[in-house]
């Protein structure tokens, strides 16, 4: 007998009220899994289909960084 068969068959010895908590537990384990799973990008933006290459960040960091003050050795 494989393991869902002995689960279902020990749920259904349960009043409904119980089976209910099994039901809601399992669905936490499903979401958690989902959550826990590793993410397949590499970067925070990859799932939004952003791609920039090399002088695209580097222009971004000279742009971003340009009105910092800053002391000249």
């Amino acid at each position: 007998m494989s393991i869902g068969e002995l689960v279902s068959e020990k749920i259904r010895l349960l009043p409904p009220e119980k089976q209910q908590e099994v039901l809601d537990f399992v669905e936490f384990l499903a979401q958690a899994k989902k959550a826990a799973a590793p993410s397949r990008s590499k970067g925070i933006f990859l799932d939004l289909n952003v791609h920039l290459g090399d002088e695209e960040i580097a222009e971004a960091r000279r742009e971003m960084w340009k009105g910092f003050p800053r002391e000249d050795i």
